[in-house]
C-alpha cells in the first residue's frame, strides 16, 4: 500500500498541481471593493456560486493581495464577469504592483446601487456582495458572500475564459 500523505509523493508538487488545475476551464471576473476612499480591484478565475437559498457566491483570494485586506475591512464587493473583448482589463487587474490610485481609469464603470463598489461596464453580468464568512485556505482565503444585487445585460457576447494558462473565449 502506498503512503497517502501528499508530501511524500513527488507527483504532488505545486507546478504539477497548477498544470492539473489549469485544465479546468474557468470564467474570468474582476472583483472590486472600496475601502477608505480607494477602489481596489483584482482579476479572479475562482468565483463560484454556492447557494440559491440564500444567494451565495465565493471567491478565493491570495492572502498577500491588497484586495484581500480591503475586502476584509469593508465587507462588500463586486463581481464583474468579463466578456471576451475585456481581456486587456483582466491582464491589467492581474498585474502585480500596479498603482492603487487610478487603477480604474482604464475602463468605464458605474457604482453599484446597493454597495457603491465599482462594476465594470461591458461585463456579462454583475454581482454586488456582502461578505458573510471567510475561511483560511493555505496561501488564500475563501470569501463567501450573500448576493445583494445583480445585473443581467440584455445582450450577451462571448465570455472570457482561462484554460491551461491562456485566455480564450466561449459562446
Amino acid at each position: 500500500m502506498t503512503d497517502p500523505r501528499p508530501d511524500t509523493d513527488p507527483e504532488l508538487d505545486p507546478t504539477r498541481f497548477r498544470q492539473a488545475m489549469g485544465r479546468l476551464v474557468q470564467g474570468v471576473s474582476v472583483l472590486t471593493t472600496r475601502h477608505e476612499g480607494h477602489d481596489h480591484a483584482m482579476t479572479a478565475d475562482t468565483v463560484t456560486s454556492v447557494s440559491l437559498d440564500p444567494l451565495l457566491v465565493l471567491a478565493c483570494v491570495e492572502n498577500e493581495s491588497r484586495w484581500h485586506d480591503a475586502v476584509l475591512e469593508c465587507g462588500v464587493w463586486g463581481v464583474s464577469v468579463l466578456a471576451a473583448d475585456q481581456r486587456p482589463l483582466s491582464e491589467w487587474f492581474a498585474t502585480r504592483g500596479r498603482p492603487l490610485h487610478g487603477q480604474l481609469d482604464r475602463t468605464p464603470f458605474h457604482r453599484g446601487s446597493r454597495t457603491g463598489v465599482a462594476l465594470l461596464d461591458g461585463a456579462l453580468t454583475h454581482l454586488e456582495v456582502r461578505t458573510t464568512s471567510t475561511h483560511p485556505a493555505g496561501d488564500h482565503v475563501i470569501v463567501v458572500g450573500e448576493v445583494l444585487g445583480l445585473g443581467l445585460p440584455d445582450t450577451v457576447g462571448p465570455a472570457l475564459v482561462h484554460y491551461r494558462g491562456r485566455y480564450g473565449s466561449i459562446e
